[in-house]
C-alpha cells in the first residue's frame, strides 16, 4: 500500500479543518447511514471495550469453581468477565 504525498496547500486545508468546531463543518452532501444498518455492525477484532468497576453478588459455590479454573488471583475476574461477553455476543446475534 502506497502513501500519497500531500501538498503544503492539501495538509494546511486539513489542519484548517481539523481546527473548526464539528458544527461549522458542512455535512450535507454526507447522507445520512439508515437505521436498520446498525443492525448489521459488529465489532473489529481489537476492539477494546472500557472496563467498569462494579460490586456484584454472586453465588459463593459459581466464584469457588472460578477461581479454582484460574491461574492467578485476579485471573477468575478475567473469566467471569469472557464467559458474560460470550453470552451477551449470542444473545445479540439471536436478537439482530
Amino acid at each position: 500500500m502506497s502513501k500519497t504525498v500531500l501538498s503544503a496547500e492539501e495538509l494546511e486545508h486539513l489542519a484548517a479543518l481539523a481546527a473548526r468546531p464539528d458544527h461549522e463543518i458542512d455535512t450535507d452532501d454526507i447522507p445520512e447511514a439508515p437505521a436498520e444498518n446498525w443492525r448489521y455492525v459488529r465489532r473489529g477484532p481489537g476492539h477494546r471495550p472500557v472496563e467498569q468497576t462494579v460490586t456484584l453478588r454472586l453465588d459463593g459455590d459459581v466464584v469457588s469453581w472460578f477461581k479454582r479454573q484460574a491461574s492467578g488471583e485476579e485471573e477468575y475476574q478475567a473469566e467471569i468477565n469472557r464467559v458474560l461477553r460470550h453470552y451477551v455476543d449470542e444473545a445479540v446475534k439471536r436478537s439482530a
